[in-house]
């Protein structure tokens, strides 16, 4: 897998503006990507030094459409710790 399909697309959440004091990001990532794919792509796309990567999945959720019971598909989410004293820029500000 080459490392520019592994990152899907930033999370901005509340939940995740609160992580980003203690130097916590969180991306989706794609199904079949490992830890260390994950830790090598932040750090080509973003210029910095990854210390730890957490990666869970997140079940899908149901909902009812047209009468019928439909489920939203499950996804893969990465939480990722930086180095102390370095950022996302991307996140500044949201």
């Amino acid at each position: 897998m080459h490392l520019y399909e592994v990152l899907r697309r930033p999370l901005v959440t509340e939940k995740n503006a609160a992580l980003q004091a203690q130097g916590k990001y969180g991306f989706e990532v794609a199904g079949e990507a490992n830890k260390e794919q994950i830790k090598q792509a932040v750090e080509k796309a973003f210029n910095v030094t990854v210390t730890k990567v957490n990666v869970m999945i997140v079940s899908g959720k149901g909902k009812r459409m047209r009468g019928r019971w439909v489920m939203n598909p499950s996804w893969r989410k990465a939480i990722v710790t930086l180095k102390p004293g370095e950022k996302i820029e991307i996140f500044e500000g949201v």
